[in-house]
């Protein structure tokens, strides 16, 4: 569906019915559903194939509602006001009136929370006038969707309404930090750099990426993100049988290129629609090497756990 005001108005009363829908973020596609409704919370969880024990990211109309759902902190100020809206998803204790579904925190006292910097899911969440719950729609550890037609190949008929708001512009999940405890610590690298966050705290930001057991973020399984083609990384040229997925000016001519000058946040934008696209005829993937600073980081992290093999 169109992202019109009808169409957001539509999917804000499937929201408030306990239903799921698709829509769109600055990062990805988001599968939303009503934080504060256990039954709702339960299918996003079903629709998804998502372990239970994995938290979803709570998406909030503004601050005053996060302060409201969260124990609110110094550094929490300090970052909300530098970094939302936008990319960036803050970690916190609940609060101890806390309305949001247990399900969404996986059993932990903490709480994933971010005020998304797009149009159409701002809107969702106000005319809805709750809390949305909102993890990647698309099947658990598949690849992320960055239009809404990767949603309708990854979970078709699952979803009653995909609200379509075309390509997302930062096409990589927002950065984690978790700040339940005295020092910050990145739990997931994604659409805002850990470079300009330690800028802005004026510290640097140990990291904390991988939980198997008990993550406090999505994004901290090993295996993720993941395409059917299998993926060989830091690749400078294609073998017997692959397909190149280059990044830079040195990339063989012919071949579809992350970003023809090196542009990390150009490449970020792209990755999931161009895996996507070579997934559909290719067996074998080989990634040409991506800097790891700035967006970097993020793209190296989608691309690792995607390419772990079981």
């Amino acid at each position: 569906m169109s992202a019109t005001p009808a169409g957001i108005a539509e999917a804000a009363r499937l929201i408030k019915a306990g239903d799921v829908v698709a829509f769109p973020t600055e990062t990805v596609y988001g599968l939303g559903a009503d934080a504060t409704n256990d039954n709702a919370v339960a299918r996003i969880f079903a629709v998804k194939g998502r372990p239970s024990f994995n938290p979803l990211i709570v998406h909030v109309a503004d601050i005053a509602q996060a302060r409201r759902l969260a124990r609110w902190t110094d550094l929490a100020d300090k970052l909300a006001a530098q970094f939302w809206p936008g990319a960036l998803t803050l970690v916190l204790e609940r609060a101890a009136d806390c309305p949001l579904s247990l399900l969404v925190s996986a059993g932990l006292s903490s709480v994933a929370i971010r005020l998304p910097a797009h149009g159409i899911a701002s809107a969702l969440i106000t005319v809805a006038g709750r809390p949305i719950a909102a993890p990647s729609a698309n099947a658990s550890g598949a690849m992320s969707p960055t239009t809404a037609a990767h949603v309708a190949a990854s979970l078709g008929d699952k979803v009653p309404l995909i609200v379509d708001g075309g390509p997302c512009k930062v096409g990589v999940e927002s950065t984690v930090i978790d700040l339940t405890g005295d020092v910050p610590i990145l739990l997931r690298p994604g659409g805002v750099a850990l470079e300009d966050i330690e800028a802005a705290l004026g510290r640097s930001i140990p990291s904390a990426l991988d939980d198997e057991e008990h993550p406090k973020s999505p994004g901290m399984l090993a295996r993720h993100y993941a395409p059917r083609s299998q993926l060989r990384l830091d690749a400078l040229s294609a073998e017997a049988g692959e397909t190149l997925l280059g990044f830079g000016p040195n990339t063989p001519a012919g071949t579809t290129n992350l970003s023809t000058t090196g542009n990390l946040e150009e490449a970020a934008a792209n990755l999931f629609a161009l895996l996507h696209r070579l997934d559909e005829t290719a067996t074998k993937i080989a990634v040409m090497p991506i800097p790891e600073t700035g967006l970097g980081r993020a793209i190296n992290d989608r691309l690792r756990r995607a390419a772990k093999r079981d």
